[in-house]
């Protein structure tokens, strides 16, 4: 089921002005890529504990790699890919972000390994079969009632060996998602956003069907009131040490089948399908 023109022609203005207002609040200085950042997600050896490192750990070498950045925002994981060698293509709804993000790649010297581009996933004009990797992160969850649309435009421009890549928040235990909301922590979100169900993650999987998962964020949500400005690399050795510690944890409960679905975030992964059936031709 997809929505009415006129609902998704609110849904992209909300988006964007949502995304807009965060795009004004990065500073100058805040455009340079952090080196403690690149340092951690470009070294060998990569720890699966950590959501992002382990996706980092998935995509190993970008040395000549085609990249999709599927709502890129500011721009902050695109550079950092051209700066580990791929070709990036950001793609993001929100015109702020976007300035914002070639503002990024200009003052890193990056702007000739990357293209920033203003659409919708849904009416995006990007060529079929062009990238060796599609990165979505935290994308899926905000476009739910076009969800299959979506998720048809993002198979039709991976190639046929590429990988898709996706982290989503999800609700797999309906109890443990309204303890979760007793917690006083207050989140910025958009008008329609809410985490992915098990159905829908099964659409997914029609359209990678090798999908693989992977889930995280048990007691991994407390890391945000331990880091220093929810910064990793620039807390003190002690924070750090606890959260490694909650997410060693974490990594260890919900790699136990009973459990995983205790995790409020899912990474996945797989390669796409070209020959997926759309829903409306399964009735």
């Amino acid at each position: 089921m997809t929505t009415s023109p006129f609902t998704r022609q609110n849904r992209w203005e909300d988006e964007a002005r949502f995304f807009d207002e965060r795009a004004l609040k990065v500073s100058e200085a805040g455009l340079v890529l952090d080196p403690l950042a690149f340092q951690r997600y470009s070294r060998p050896v990569l720890r699966r504990r950590f959501n992002k490192e382990f996706r980092f750990r998935i995509l190993g070498s970008l040395a000549g790699k085609k990249l999709l950045d599927v709502g890129c925002g500011d721009g902050l994981n695109a550079v950092m890919f051209a700066k580990m060698g791929a070709r990036v293509t950001g793609l993001d709804i929100s015109p702020g972000a976007i300035e914002v993000a070639q503002r990024r790649a200009e003052v890193n010297d990056l702007s000739e390994r990357t293209l920033f581009t203003c659409a919708p996933v849904e009416t995006a004009d990007l060529e079929p079969d062009a990238f060796d990797i599609v990165w979505a992160d935290a994308i899926l969850h905000h476009v739910l009632d076009d969800l299959e649309l979506v998720l048809r435009h993002l198979v039709l421009w991976c190639k046929p060996s590429g990988l898709l890549l996706f982290s989503e928040p999800v609700n797999l235990a309906n109890v443990l998602r309204r303890l979760r909301a007793m917690i006083p922590v207050h989140t910025e979100a958009t008008p329609g956003e809410r985490p992915l169900v098990a159905s829908e993650l099964d659409l997914v999987k029609r359209y990678v069907p090798d999908l693989r998962m992977r889930y995280y964020g048990l007691f991994g949500r407390l890391d945000q009131f331990i880091l220093t400005n929810f910064n990793y690399e620039r807390s003190s050795t002690a924070r750090k040490t606890v959260v490694n510690a909650i997410d060693l944890i974490d990594y260890a409960l919900l790699s136990v089948p009973l459990v995983k679905r205790l995790g409020s975030v899912c990474v996945m992964y797989g390669h796409p399908s070209k020959n997926a059936t759309p829903s409306f031709e399964r009735r």
